[in-house]
């Protein structure tokens, strides 16, 4: 495994992690989970991203089972949660006013607690603000991560999905007002979409020491050559929860790109996935690439990635990038 930095934090985080977004209680039960969390270990794996939102706080209870019964030295290993969307529960208008869409200072200091009591932690290691909140000053969002950090109760805040101008707002009032900075971003990253990270952040690797730990480096599966001939039976897009997906995994140019690049790969004897995986890894902005997977073949397939890093010539991402660019955003 490669370790690296946290952008400018002495932090170091695995190359590739594992993120429990979709596949932890809706497709992973207990046993899976822990078993595959085991199995990253074993790889060198030592971040585990989590968020409240996921499967309405029973990834993050998921997590924490394993982790008990894994009985890692606590200091070995990274966690994170992610904050905005809130949990669903409470009928009347009032259970949701302030809990839900938001970063104000009243959810936050309280979110944190309700992810430490489910994951089973003294702390969190990573705390993300999940999405930008239009309706909160920025101001008092940094405060709050700020006090959280001040608690004992996490170690290093984040941001994701936040635009360029967001991030730098927040990292201003941060350096204006002496408290602790943001340090990482979590964007969506791969090959059919690459402007955010590559350009909008651009600025911000060298101004604030910015650092990446990006999602869904295979397009929600769509890079995996799974869904060249449809919709498979059990993929993420057969899911009635996530069937927003569909049309975008189905797209007929996108998936002949695919094909393309799986031709490739083969060429340089790699799976499509591992392909993609690798050329995510290859951006020296990442610090850690976050994995998702519903079987253990499937998550070591997708760690074996490491090993194809040594392939990405300049001239073999130039191809690379030539075989999926007009279909990039």
């Amino acid at each position: 495994m490669i370790y690296r930095r946290l952008g400018r934090s002495g932090l170091q985080v695995s190359l590739f992690s594992l993120g429990s977004w979709v596949t932890f209680h809706n497709q992973v039960d207990h046993v899976g989970v822990r078993e595959m969390m085991a199995m990253a270990w074993d790889a060198g794996v030592n971040f585990f991203d989590n968020a409240e939102v996921y499967a309405n706080g029973e990834s993050e209870v998921l997590m924490g089972k394993a982790l008990k019964e894994l009985s890692w030295n606590r200091l070995d290993y990274v966690i994170s949660s992610k904050f905005y969307w809130g949990l669903k529960g409470g009928e009347m208008p009032q259970s949701s006013i302030n809990s839900r869409n938001t970063l104000n200072r009243k959810y936050l200091l309280q979110a944190v607690d309700g992810s430490l009591q489910r994951l089973g932690l003294e702390y969190l290691d990573l705390i993300y603000c999940h999405r930008a909140d239009q309706h909160t000053p920025i101001e008092e969002t940094v405060w709050a991560m700020h006090h959280i950090i001040e608690q004992g109760k996490a170690l290093y805040w984040g941001t994701s999905e936040w635009s360029a101008a967001e991030i730098m707002a927040a990292w201003e009032i941060a350096e204006r007002h002496h408290l602790h900075k943001p340090v990482m971003e979590q964007p969506e990253y791969h090959l059919f979409h690459r402007q955010r990270v590559e350009k909008e952040y651009a600025r911000l690797y060298e101004h604030m020491g910015l650092g990446l730990t990006t999602w869904s480096p295979l397009a929600s599966g769509l890079l995996t050559g799974k869904y060249l001939n449809g919709v498979p039976e059990g993929s993420r897009a057969s899911l009635q929860a996530l069937s927003f997906l569909k049309e975008g995994l189905l797209d007929p140019d996108k998936n002949a790109a695919v094909a393309e690049l799986r031709d490739f790969a083969q060429s340089i004897n790699c799976s499509v996935s591992q392909l993609a995986l690798a050329w995510v890894a290859h951006n020296p902005h990442v610090s850690s690439v976050i994995l998702g997977a519903s079987r253990q073949e499937q998550l070591q397939e997708n760690l074996a990635a490491l090993h194809v890093l040594k392939a990405l010539t300049p001239e073999n991402v130039q191809r690379i990038e030539s075989i999926t660019e007009k279909y990039a955003d």
